[in-house]
């Protein structure tokens, strides 16, 4: 879908008319720092601002630098990454920091054919990182970009994800890609309608998160993060809790220590990996 410039110039008109009263001051929205940048992109994958804002503090705290979790033990960044959910992103950013201290001298790169190759950076985070840290006038598409220009360009008719993105290439402004990307993250969660959006999703068979692998996976990993136990206490444990059978349970942990996030100790002692 082409664009004219007078479509460009009054959407973007809109959206800094509205950002220019309502922006959010948000830590991560104060420095180009792509270490920073980095951490704050991989921990508001999935997970609300409100969550991110205290563990974002608490991490940088602990680990102020890219060399300081590149020397982390994965247990130790696993137990700090606690009450986030997605536990997988914790090992993503240590494997990513220890790649960059290994080969890039502790320096993020500025391309994005680099950084896509990185654990855990997608097309949306890669991206992120260059505008955010770098001032790239490139264009990014997370959920909520994405719900605005099918809203105002396609009448809320979902498209294809090479549409969406043609279409946020042309919006851009010159020079202020930075700006323009978190008016567009602004004005998506706080201003546009979502109701129909959660009409929608309602309408869906969801399966209840206390049902999911997930849910379990991550009653595992906080269970260890209070140290280490054998694999029969802690199924025992389970299904008491939880009426799951041992079955299930053995596949909870043989699948959590194939992703590297429980490590067996010997006697059928489990724990979070230490190397």
């Amino acid at each position: 879908m082409k664009l004219s410039q007078k479509q460009i110039k009054k959407f973007q008109n809109v959206i800094f008319f509205w950002w220019d009263k309502n922006k959010r001051d948000l830590p991560w929205r104060r420095t180009h720092d792509p270490y920073h940048i980095f951490i704050s992109e991989i921990m508001l994958q999935q997970t609300q601002v409100s969550r991110v804002l205290p563990k974002y503090q608490e991490f940088l705290d602990l680990f102020p630098t890219v060399f300081a979790l590149a020397q982390a033990s994965p247990d130790r960044v696993l137990r700090v990454w606690k009450g986030m959910g997605y536990n997988r992103r914790a090992l993503y950013l240590l494997k990513t920091a220890q790649i960059i201290c290994n080969e890039y001298n502790g320096h993020f790169p500025k391309s994005y054919e680099v950084l896509i190759k990185l654990p855990g950076l997608g097309i949306y985070t890669a991206r992120a990182i260059l505008v955010f840290a770098y001032k790239k006038n490139i264009a990014m598409v997370d959920t909520n970009i994405r719900q605005i220009i099918t809203h105002f360009f396609f009448e809320d008719i979902p498209q294809q994800g090479s549409v969406i993105q043609s279409v946020a290439d042309q919006l851009v402004p010159k020079a202020k890609s930075w700006e323009w990307h978190q008016a567009l993250m602004d004005y998506g969660s706080l201003e546009l309608n979502v109701s129909r959006v959660m009409g929608q999703v309602s309408q869906k068979k969801i399966i209840p998160f206390r049902e999911s692998n997930r849910f379990y996976r991550g009653r595992i990993i906080d269970q260890l993060r209070q140290g280490n136990t054998s694999r029969n206490a802690l199924i025992v444990d389970f299904q008491k809790r939880y009426g799951k059978s041992r079955a299930f349970l053995s596949v909870m942990i043989h699948e959590l220590e194939r992703d590297g996030l429980l490590a067996l100790f010997g006697r059928g002692i489990i724990g979070l990996p230490q190397e």
